[in-house]
């Protein structure tokens, strides 16, 4: 367990010194977007152990470092350095990635409180799996909106657009009949400007998005619910679940 948590440290200062002397470099670069986004990175990567602190919930090291991997992944690799742009896998890896830690910790809530003697009932392990599927969908579909906002208040392109090179489309049937009518787009001009096809201006990325999350949510609710089925007989699932203090305490 020291050994874990010397390891863990360690990750978690490297991160840091890598994020601070991106930092200094931007500074010293003058720009100042990306001094935003250290400074963003820097507060998120404080965010776990603010919750340790503050809280009686223990992160596992293994859960803790991949979400500061994830951090560091999606903001300095992802934005600053146009990883989104340059591997177009990267922003659904991210979110498949999201979706797993997401259930991760949708799961743990409800299993802590399965397991507080406090409580009287006891949830079905289907159930609990059931509720961190959806924990994890329902942030996946709140950062589809925040995107979506962010796209619309703030002019950014969090929702990727797309070339669409055919359709199947009610409205341009020319009878008026409810039939999709297939168009095969060769050329489109706007604004006297020749574009190669019709933009998709960010449905097929939110759609790409959420379906990739609901990969990784069902991939941890299955795991989990093995793992509440047999009580804790999964040492790799042990690794992604919260746990309160004093099951933490009592299991070392």
């Amino acid at each position: 367990m020291i050994v874990q948590r010397d390891s863990a440290r360690l990750v978690h200062y490297l991160l840091r010194l890598v994020v601070i002397l991106i930092l200094i470099a931007q500074v010293l670069n003058k720009n100042y977007e990306n001094v935003f986004l250290c400074i963003l990175t820097l507060m998120l990567f404080a965010v776990p152990s603010f919750i340790e602190t503050n809280t009686r919930i223990d992160i596992p090291d293994t859960l803790e470092n991949i979400i500061l991997f994830f951090i560091f992944s999606a903001e300095i690799l992802g934005e600053m350095r146009s990883y989104y742009v340059t591997y177009p896998f990267w922003d659904t890896a991210l979110h498949t990635a999201n979706g797993f830690l997401a259930a991760a910790i949708g799961f743990s809530l409800v299993d802590i409180l399965n397991q507080n003697e406090r409580f009287s009932f006891r949830l079905s392990p289907i159930f609990v799996a059931i509720v961190a599927f959806c924990f994890s969908m329902t942030i996946g579909v709140l950062w589809e909106i925040f995107e979506f906002g962010m796209d619309r208040l703030l002019a950014f392109d969090m929702q990727k657009d797309t070339y669409i090179n055919q359709i199947n489309s009610v409205l341009l049937n020319p009878n008026g009949e409810n039939v999709p009518i297939h168009i095969v787009i060769g050329e489109v001009s706007v604004n006297e400007q020749p574009w190669p096809a019709y933009i998709d201006i960010g449905l097929l990325d939110t759609m790409k998005d959420l379906i990739v999350n609901l990969i990784g949510a069902a991939l941890f609710s299955v795991f989990g619910y093995f793992y509440v089925k047999h009580r804790g007989k999964s040492h790799i699932v042990h690794r992604f679940l919260l746990k309160h203090m004093e099951h933490a305490e009592h299991m070392e």
